[in-house]
């Protein structure tokens, strides 16, 4: 008898593990407005490609010259290579055209993508849940 309750108590521990994960994820439209976004034009100065999620740095001038420091949260690396799009596309120091989701807690210079357009002209969109067109 007591090993059976052990049994239980250890199995139950393991599925609540398993759903651990499930809970970390959550949808664009949590964090960001949807219907919100700022485009700008800015040189890459940093790329993470990483999971859960991939981020792309860039600093972009405002309309008196001035720079700023920008932030861009993505997809996860999946979403990109089952589109066909490799790290190989994003160089430092490409001047890249954006429009991104703002954030809803008002954080400054910060922002979820929405498309890119690469030097080559070359425009990739991110559609909410779906892989990155080619």
């Amino acid at each position: 008898m007591r090993h059976t309750f052990y049994g239980v108590l250890l199995g139950g521990f393991a599925l609540l593990l398993t759903a651990i994960p499930v809970l970390a994820h959550h949808s664009i439209a949590a964090e960001f407005d949807t219907r919100d976004t700022v485009t700008l034009t800015g040189v890459f100065t940093k790329i993470d490609w990483i999971n859960p999620h991939i981020y792309f740095y860039f600093d972009a001038r405002d309309d008196s010259g001035n720079v700023t420091k920008w932030a861009m949260e993505s997809y996860p690396t999946g979403f990109f290579h089952r589109a066909g799009i490799t790290r190989d596309l994003f160089k430092i120091g490409d001047t890249v055209t954006v429009v991104l989701y703002r954030p809803k807690d008002g954080t400054r210079n910060m922002g979820y993508l929405k498309e890119m357009t690469l030097p080559s002209g070359r425009k990739i969109e991110f559609d909410n849940g779906r892989p990155p067109s080619r």
